[in-house]
């Protein structure tokens, strides 16, 4: 659905080209008919944006984790498996790698109905593992923590692993428009530690206002990324002390330059900063699935969740300052990233040939 899914199938498709396999990058919303790809995309990004508790009520019934039985996402997904089969079979793929959950859905279906030849191996790509990323007819989970690999395993009985989130390499060291980034935040608020507060691709957060004030009143320098809302945006940047980049396409450069990072989605921006040694704030975060992935990520020790913004405040104080804590803060987020996500599909493929 959002920006976070592709970023990830674009960086296994680039380590597959670099090693030299073919890679085929295939939206599973494009391959639904009558277009209700582009419909499910639009209500989604209107329900995130303007309308959470119903996105908050969707997750409640279909993918929230509980004892009881819920809706599956199957039947929707099985409205693009011929266009699959299609793209399998012209493209003579050896693998097929869901990285979202309707993609999952489709291909254990049909893998569980033996329609889908080869293997199927799903990239989960979220802390929180809900129902919908489940199917048992899919191959292989291959999972950004222990614990989302051992609650697939209880859900599914079927093979996960550890291999850690996938993040383009750009994100592990700063490149040389880091400096830049530092000038110009230097510029704009001299001695103000730069936080970066990241709505998504699609500018989506509560009260998101609120907090770079309160941020700016507190001797912090927001650095606030809207994605293409033009509207929060335009907000933004007539607040006093905030600084709105715009669409940022150097997202390495700039997370190396920030202090910490203020996320509600527990999503790619997140294991990105991780990646960057930045520490990372959850903070009102999305309903549903950026709720439940900020706590996990709390429980799991690689960010903290703040409340309130007073305990945004107590958080960004004590991480932005040098010192063992932060130090160790960021070594628990880089030890997330334990494998290479591609090396392990690749061997899924060959193991399934004859």
């Amino acid at each position: 659905m959002g920006a976070g899914h592709d970023t990830v199938a674009a960086e296994l498709a680039r380590r597959a080209r670099a090693v030299g396999k073919e890679a085929h990058v295939v939206d599973v919303l494009a391959l639904l008919p009558h277009g209700l790809g582009p419909g499910l995309r639009r209500f989604y990004r209107a329900a995130v944006r303007g309308f959470p508790w119903a996105y908050a009520g969707i997750y409640a019934v279909f993918l929230r984790p509980g004892p009881t039985p819920r809706p599956s996402g199957t039947p929707l997904a099985r409205l693009a498996g011929e266009r699959l089969m299609s793209a399998v079979e012209k493209t003579r793929a050896d693998v097929v790698v869901p990285v979202f959950h309707l993609a999952a859905q489709l291909t254990g279906h049909l893998r569980a109905r033996r329609v889908l030849g080869v293997p199927s191996a799903v990239v989960v790509v979220d802390f929180a593992v809900h129902r919908q990323w489940l199917h048992p007819g899919n191959d292989l989970h291959l999972c950004v923590s222990h614990e989302t690999a051992q609650e697939v395993r209880r859900g599914l009985g079927r093979p996960a692993e550890v291999t850690g989130p996938v993040v383009a390499p750009d994100f592990f060291t700063a490149g040389p428009g880091t400096a830049e980034w530092r000038r110009r935040f230097e510029r704009h608020g001299p001695g103000r530690p730069p936080v970066l507060v990241s709505a998504g691709a699609w500018g989506a957060g509560a009260q998101l206002l609120e907090t770079a004030r309160l941020l700016a009143g507190n001797g912090f320098l927001p650095v606030v990324l809207c994605g293409d809302n033009e509207r929060l945006r335009r907000a933004l940047s007539g607040v006093p002390g905030v600084l709105v980049p715009g669409w940022v396409t150097d997202m390495p450069d700039l997370l190396h330059a920030c202090a910490a990072l203020v996320d509600n989605a527990a999503g790619q921006t997140a294991v990105q900063a991780l990646a960057a040694g930045v520490p990372v704030v959850g903070h009102r975060p999305l309903p549903g699935h950026g709720t439940e992935g900020v706590r996990r990520m709390a429980a799991l020790g690689v960010c903290d969740h703040a409340p309130d913004g007073a305990g945004l405040l107590r958080s960004l104080t004590r991480l932005t300052a040098q010192g063992p804590e932060r130090a160790r803060r960021v070594t628990a987020g880089r030890a997330l990233f334990r494998g290479d996500t591609l090396s392990r599909v690749v061997r899924t493929a060959r193991a399934d040939r004859p």
